[in-house]
């Protein structure tokens, strides 16, 4: 290949790197719709966080968020530290009564690298921390079961999903904040997703929003009331 045209193409790729690198954690994928929120004084809302499981619930039941003022910030493939990163402008900022935190299963699939469960757990943590000293109400969700990953066939995240619904329950049980448990009632006998809730191992289908709606609504209801 002429070196002119391979120097080129390395300018190309090297560039592109580079401008995916500048907003990694995607600060700027809510921006405009924070800063249309914060304009807002009355902000007695709750914020969703998460990844695609999240983002793909205001898509499939939209009027489950716009009946209940729900704020979606969920974000396709996104991992902890990712979330971690951008919480405080896509969720402290708005100022909710509460966060509903769903998030570490493209960690296990390590969609940003390698990374531990522990340390998964605690990015978990501290977005408990940040959300109880700014008033927020925290909200921990399990993970959901999934036992592969399309993306990832070489990884089987069963074990690692059981291990870390059991950090997060415990985190919930140590700051005493709310633990919203949708593994137990979504698991099937293989240790994955109900194929009937799902569109494939790890996503949720609209009918699998239906069941996790009344889950999460009986806690909000409490602290909203």
């Amino acid at each position: 290949m002429n070196k002119t045209i391979t120097f080129t193409l390395c300018a190309l790729l090297l560039n592109a790197a580079s401008v995916k690198a500048q907003d990694w954690p995607a600060m700027g994928f809510f921006k405009a719709k924070n800063d249309s929120i914060m304009q807002i004084t009355d902000h007695t809302s709750v914020v969703f966080m998460g990844n695609s499981i999240t983002q793909g619930w205001i898509s499939m039941r939209p009027e489950f968020f716009s009946k209940n003022q729900f704020i979606n910030r969920g974000i396709g493939g996104q991992t902890t530290p990712q979330m971690l990163l951008r919480f405080r402008q896509d969720v402290i900022d708005l100022n909710p009564k509460a966060v509903v935190i769903l998030a570490g299963i493209n960690d296990i699939a390590e969609n940003t690298g390698p990374i531990s469960i522990a340390d998964i757990a605690k990015n978990l943590e501290s977005m408990v921390q940040l959300s109880l000293a700014n008033e927020i109400i925290p909200v921990l969700c399990s993970v959901l079961p999934s036992n592969s990953f399309p993306w990832r066939p070489r990884i089987t995240p069963t074990e690692s999903v059981i291990e870390l619904n059991g950090l997060i329950q415990n985190i919930a049980s140590h700051y005493g904040v709310p633990y919203v448990d949708y593994y137990t009632p979504m698991v099937d006998d293989q240790q994955g997703l109900k194929s009937e809730w799902g569109y494939d191992p790890v996503h949720p289908n609209e009918e699998g929003y239906k069941v996790m709606e009344p889950i999460v609504m009986k806690t909000l209801h409490q602290l909203l009331n």
